[in-house]
């Protein structure tokens, strides 16, 4: 099933897409946002939630939200992927491999919908493209084993982890990059998790103008969708609704001779076999 959150008549509120219909489960459900729905009991009555729904509006008519408009944390997993590792040596980047997972956190923010800009900040020129695999956790935990790590996934979702490079490089955290409102696309919707096998290498490729800037697939990762969430959990308590953020393969722009950015007018898309398509015009700061 595919579940977004959106805007509709001027109301927030959250549903399933069937059909290129967008069925409302607020008001049937009794649950304010889709972070909530995910963490309750009746996420596994999400089928016969929908049956006898009529639909509010057309996909194609709503104004869509980030997924998890404001989740409590995002956390993100930095060069995740071996061949982006290599690169990001390759352009002089002073880092190791490390035997844990290196992470940040990026602010609710910072994200923005499917069809929404991203920002260019007035700051810098150099806004990169990063696509990576969203999972959306449903049931929260503290300390989970990575055995187990896989069954508190809600869902799986497109993400554009939009990076203001030279701020990112101010310090050795690179967060400050990461956190620019409106410079991390997320959506279109959420792919419900029993629609994704955990083992599948599912195809990521990312598109500038229709150029094919990044193309790799998840079973490249060096540490795993159930390692990020079993690490991330022994931090902080996760919580329905939180969102992983797994990392990007090669071909981002800094790493490119001469390097290319995202700049005003390009369109930026992120395509997720199996889980979907994200696409973001880029704007200026005003």
């Amino acid at each position: 099933m595919k579940l977004i959150s959106y805007i509709h008549n001027g109301k927030e509120s959250w549903g399933a897409v069937i059909n290129d219909q967008v069925i409302d489960l607020a008001k049937v459900s009794g649950l304010d946002t889709l972070a909530d729905f995910v963490g309750s009991p009746k996420f596994d009555e999400r089928e016969s939630l929908v049956l006898n729904q009529k639909p509010i509006a057309p996909f194609a008519s709503v104004e869509l939200l980030p997924v998890i408009p404001r989740p409590e944390k995002i956390v993100c997993a930095v060069r995740n992927y071996m061949d982006h590792h290599h690169e990001a040596v390759s352009a002089g980047l002073k880092v190791e491999l490390s035997t844990e997972p290196p992470i940040f956190l990026r602010v609710w923010r910072s994200q923005c919908a499917h069809n929404a800009p991203i920002v260019r900040p007035k700051v810098s020129e150099s806004l990169d493209w990063e696509g990576e695999l969203a999972v959306i956790i449903g049931k929260g935990g503290r300390d989970i084993p990575e055995s187990e790590a896989i069954n508190h996934v809600a869902g799986y979702s497109c993400y554009n982890d939009g990076s203001v490079r030279e701020w990112q490089f101010h310090a050795k955290q690179i967060a400050a990059g990461k956190n620019f409102e409106s410079t991390g696309g997320f959506g279109p919707w959420m792919v419900t998790h029993e629609e994704i096998d955990p083992k599948r290498k599912l195809k990521l490729e990312v598109r500038l103008n229709g150029e094919i800037m990044q193309s790799g697939d998840t079973g490249q990762m060096i540490f795993s969708t159930a390692r990020l969430i079993s690490y991330a959990s022994t931090i902080f308590t996760l919580v329905p609704g939180d969102v992983i953020i797994t990392g990007t393969p090669s071909g981002v722009g800094f790493s490119r001779k001469p390097p290319r950015f995202m700049k005003a007018g390009d369109i930026c898309e992120v395509e997720i076999e199996g889980v979907g398509l994200l696409r973001n015009p880029i704007v200026d700061q005003t």
